[in-house]
């Protein structure tokens, strides 16, 4: 059988009620569009007449926004602050049906980036966050509600983005927990953590960050293959999931040997949350029964679609069997 008719196939069995827990850095991805007239007489910089804002989910709330668009239950835990950013994000989680019992308010700012957009194209992104290890109250927190969550889900995504919220101690308490019960607890990484990730069960980095946590440049296929042995073996993983972005993805298994899956991207016009798009399609495969290799390919239709929309945005499961039919 195709892996289109497995992915096809598979498909059919999202009908069947899935739960998944979330834990990492949680964001506002705020959008301003506008158009380009002029420059301005004060500097050397175009003039943005802005013409409307939005707002989305993003970092692991954006994971958590996929997974909920791919039909899973999801519960949610992280950090927001005291300010409107934060109130924006749990009001749009609970809208999509996202359990937010798990999230901390916190006395450092939400991380919010802002991303002006003109014709089309990002004229730059404004960053308001604030980078620390987690309070001992607020790591309390996440810490409960991973004694909560974990005998009620199905499978762990930590989305790290290095703002602080994933700890050692939060991935040790996770691990313990899941591991006697046969949970995936998958990471979208930050190289700067990979000591804490020994014991999961796969990671998703793009290209560079393979590159950081493997210690040297990779510029060729066999250097790719060398360096996902070596994360592999370094961190007890069974699966490592590379992203190459217009070259598709990179499975490596430590049971299973290596699956190239060339990109579905038919025109790229965003790239924003992608990264988010894969890890949680590919675990919206993986508890519904799929292997990692058919996950995989499910993940990688799903990256096609999202780098075509603009802004932050999520995959529907309607939207990865229309793209599947007509696949070669």
């Amino acid at each position: 059988m195709s892996e289109r008719m497995k992915i096809l196939e598979a498909i059919t069995s999202f009908h069947r009620p899935a739960s998944v827990l979330v834990i990492g850095d949680l964001m506002l991805d705020r959008f301003v569009w506008g158009e380009v007239t002029r420059i301005s007489p004060e500097a050397p910089v175009p003039v943005v007449a802005i013409e409307r804002e939005t707002v989305h989910l993003g970092g692991a709330a954006n994971v958590a926004s996929n997974l909920r668009a791919l039909a899973c239950e999801v519960m949610l835990s992280g950090i927001v602050g005291k300010d409107p950013a934060g109130g924006e994000i749990l009001e749009a989680a609970r809208q999509q049906g996202i359990r937010t019992s798990g999230v901390a308010v916190s006395s450092r700012p939400t991380t919010t980036k802002t991303r002006i957009i003109a014709r089309g194209q990002q004229v730059v992104r404004v960053d308001r966050e604030e980078v620390r290890s987690l309070e001992e109250e607020d790591e309390a927190r996440i810490l409960a509600c991973v004694e909560e969550a974990v005998s009620l889900v199905d499978a762990v995504v930590i989305s790290d983005y290095a703002k602080g919220v994933v700890s050692r101690a939060v991935i040790e308490r996770l691990l313990a927990l899941s591991v006697p019960l046969g949970l995936s607890v998958l990471v979208d990484p930050k190289p700067a953590n990979m000591a804490s990730y020994f014991g999961v069960t796969a990671l998703t980095p793009n290209l560079r960050e393979a590159e950081a946590m493997a210690g040297f440049p990779i510029s060729s296929d066999r250097e790719l293959a060398r360096a996902a042995e070596s994360i592999l073996d370094e961190l007890g993983v069974q699966a490592v999931l590379v992203t190459l972005g217009p070259q598709g993805m990179a499975l490596f298994e430590r049971e299973g040997g290596e699956y190239r899956i060339p990109t579905m991207a038919r025109e790229v016009f965003d790239v924003t949350g992608a990264g988010d798009t894969v890890i949680a399609a590919l675990t919206a495969g993986l508890v519904r029964g799929l292997s990692f290799r058919d996950a995989a390919c499910f993940a990688n239709i799903a990256a096609g679609i999202v780098v075509g929309k603009a802004g932050t945005a999520t995959v529907t499961i309607g939207e990865i069997e229309a793209l599947a039919q007509t696949a070669p």
